[in-house]
Parts: structure tokens; C-alpha cells; sequence
């Protein structure tokens, strides 16, 4: 007899909870019930007839998969729930129609480009470290900004033991007491630009995310979201499934 049953966090993947990392930190956070009993990291579960609660609601098997964009403003955290009560990018996609999940993060002080979804394996596939999506930011720093400085930047810096992936680095705009830099990486640590830039001796002011493995973000009004429309769903789709499969794009 086959053996129904699949990972946990497979299943809240697929019905849109979150992406399989989020389901699993959900899970060893001890927030996730199935059939009355707190789950732990390996449980597996019959989609059709097993019971799984998570923050005390019913999880339900997606009926429409919905891939949106959104302009993210200064001010909001990238969560969907925020235990100190702050305010969330949920807080501006409640008119989407159904429950969608935040595709990577941007932190409180970032601006600009983010995806919302409520498929999980899509999630998945564009976050997942060994994918190197690229991902494009405009970042104002305080004061000059030299060669030297440049150089490391896009060579690679120590955060926390482990060397940051080579990136491309280059001045947009020289001001008086400020540099506009742009910059292309393709993986995604906590606060990197804001740590690799403190690294160097540079203060960032403003960070804001323009492009995402291609998609721009374009003229998106800060607040505002738009769903992604074909041609971006099928350049996505084409660079999550060539990294997956050991492609260059």
C-alpha cells in the first residue's frame, strides 16, 4: 500500500502557510498541532485526513495560487505576525483576497521591491540559499566612498566567520556629503548590505530594493501592490527551475 503521508512542512508549504524554512521554524517553535499534538521537526502527515492547526487555525489546501508585488515602505517589518505589535507588510495586502505570505524579507529601515505569495514551493525555490537569485538595491551611504572601498565590497566580506559571495558594487551618483551605490548580490543574510557597508566604514541612510532575479519593480507606488503578470511569472519560474536544476541563467 503507498504510503500517503509527507513532510510537515511540505504540506504548509503547499497549502500556502509559508515557505518549507518558515514552516519548519514555525514547527520547532512549537506553534503547529497535528491531530491535537504539538508537532516536531520529521513529523509527516496524510493531507486528506490528518487535522493541522497552526496559531490555532485550521490549515486548508490552496484553491488558487496568487503571486503578487509590492512596494514595501520604510516603517513596516516583513512578517506575518509581529509579536511587539508593529506594523506589518500584511497591513498592506488585506484587499489581495485571500491569505498570501512574504517571499524573503526586507528589515523595518528597507524600502522597495517584495514579493507576497501563497505558494509555498514558489517561495521556496527563490529563497533558498543554494538558488544565488540576484537581487538589486539602491543604497545611499554617508559621506565618500573610495576604491578601496569598492573593491572589498565586491570581493567579499567576514560577517560572522563566513565571507560574503563576490557582488557587484558601483557608484550611481557622487554628492556632497553623500554616495548613491548600486548593488547586485545573490544571496540573502540578515541585514547584509547594512553590515557589509559598516564593514567598510560606511553609514547607510537610505536602502531601498529595485529588482528581484529581473522582475523591476518599475514605477509601483510606495504602500501599493500589483499581481506579478505573466511575462515576470514566467521569468521567475524559468530562473527558480534552472537554479534547481544546476543551470546558469
Amino acid at each position: 500500500m503507498k504510503d500517503s503521508k509527507i513532510r510537515l512542512q511540505k504540506h504548509l508549504s503547499e497549502c500556502g502557510v509559508a515557505s518549507r524554512r518558515k514552516a519548519e521554524e514555525l514547527i520547532m517553535a512549537g506553534k503547529v498541532k497535528v491531530n491535537g499534538h504539538v508537532a516536531t521537526i520529521g513529523t509527516k502527515v496524510d493531507p486528506k485526513r490528518d487535522k493541522v492547526v497552526v496559531r490555532g487555525k485550521t490549515v486548508v489546501a490552496v484553491r488558487q495560487k496568487v503571486y503578487i508585488m509590492l512596494h514595501k515602505p520604510r516603517g513596516y517589518v516583513t512578517t506575518v505576525n509581529d509579536e511587539f505589535n508593529r506594523k506589518t507588510v500584511m497591513d498592506l495586502v488585506k484587499d489581495v483576497g485571500v491569505r498570501v505570505f512574504p517571499v524573503g524579507r526586507l528589515d523595518m529601515d528597507s524600502e522597495g521591491l517584495l514579493f507576497l505569495t501563497n505558494d509555498g514551493e514558489f517561495a521556496n525555490r527563490l529563497t533558498h540559499p543554494s538558488r544565488h537569485v540576484t537581487k538589486t538595491y539602491r543604497v545611499t551611504v554617508d559621506g565618500a566612498v573610495d576604491d578601496e572601498m569598492l573593491d572589498k565590497l565586491c570581493t567579499g566580506i567576514d560577517l560572522d566567520g563566513k565571507m560574503t559571495l563576490p557582488c557587484d558594487v558601483f557608484v550611481v551618483e557622487r554628492r556632497e556629503t553623500r554616495t548613491v551605490l548600486n548593488f547586485i548580490i545573490s544571496e540573502g543574510r540578515n541585514r547584509q548590505i547594512r553590515r557589509m557597508c559598516e564593514a567598510v566604514g560606511l553609514k547607510v541612510l537610505r536602502l531601498k530594493r529595485l529588482e528581484i532575479a529581473g522582475v523591476k519593480m518599475g514605477m509601483l507606488p510606495q504602500g501599493k501592490w500589483r499581481p506579478l503578470n505573466e511575462r515576470e511569472m514566467t521569468r521567475l519560474n524559468a530562473i527558480s527551475e534552472s537554479k534547481r536544476n544546476g543551470a546558469d541563467v
